[in-house]
């Protein structure tokens, strides 16, 4: 006969209590045992020292006559100190499941394309400001200086606004003392032919 130190559920649902018990391996696992040699209460706290209880004599009996504990019980040993510690390694079992990746790729994948979108997005703002920035260069001379100095005047605004009307008289006159121009050229041509 194949001995067992096992758990043996009881409570109501949702409320767990086990007993560990001395049982034959081919009975339920809630069925008939031989000898109750403890409980564990899974819902108190871990330190509490009613957690887990053991009669530690009659479990070493039953070691001594064969019987091998589970996995659970033989942590409870362990930390009792009955047992030596084994060493458990479970490499797999922290590792996500298939589904479980795929989704994770899927996200990482989603991540990448938004953040290149966003770098394209930036690169073109740039490149648009850059091209706005070439095409009127003269625009940023001429507007006048909104902002306040440190001594509180605006610093220039009245000569730019004399400069800038300089300039618009002085160009329709230079275009028209211009002879040479193509369209005053052009008249005289088609008066002589």
């Amino acid at each position: 006969m194949a001995m067992k130190i096992r758990l043996a559920r009881g409570g109501t649902k949702k409320r767990p209590f086990y007993r560990i018990v001395a049982a034959d391996s081919r009975m339920p696992r809630d069925g008939r045992f031989i000898e109750r040699l403890g409980t564990y209460n899974p819902l108190l706290p871990k330190e509490s020292a009613d957690r887990v209880k053991m009669s530690l004599d009659r479990i070493q009996y039953w070691m001594d006559q064969g019987a091998k504990p589970t996995d659970r019980v033989s942590r409870f040993l362990e930390s009792a100190g009955v047992l030596e510690r084994k060493e458990r390694s479970n490499p797999k079992k922290a590792r996500p499941r298939k589904k479980a990746q795929e989704r994770a790729e899927a996200a990482a994948a989603s991540e990448a394309n938004d953040a290149a979108a966003s770098q394209d997005g930036q690169r073109e703002d740039v490149k648009a400001e850059d091209v706005k920035a070439s095409e009127t260069p003269g625009a940023n001379a001429e507007e006048p200086a909104t902002g306040a100095s440190e001594d509180g005047a605006q610093a220039g605004s009245e000569d730019t606004q004399d400069a800038a009307e300089a300039e618009s008289k002085d160009a329709p006159d230079t275009a028209s003392a211009d002879p040479a121009t193509p369209e005053t050229e052009a008249p005289e041509e088609s008066k002589a032919g």
